[in-house]
């Protein structure tokens, strides 16, 4: 399914990745205030956002694969 060329860009581009500021500007202005528990609860909260688009796409996956091995049969 995957070249040689294509597998190699793909690793290139999953290691070369560069570490940059995980928070907006509003939510650095919060955790910035020093409270803990604020800032616990932002991270929780943007891990929560982050998941439904993972779960989303990896069921339309699931559901795309399905379809095409009952085509193929």
């Amino acid at each position: 399914m995957f070249n040689k060329k294509g597998f190699v860009l793909v690793l290139l581009m999953v290691f070369s990745i560069k570490m940059a500021p995980a928070q907006c500007a509003m939510c650095k202005a919060v955790v910035e205030g020093g409270n803990q528990n604020m800032a616990e609860g932002v991270n929780n909260g943007i891990t929560y956002l982050m998941v439904f688009p993972y779960i989303l796409v990896g069921v339309l996956f699931y559901f795309l694969y399905r379809h095409r091995k009952k085509v193929k049969n």
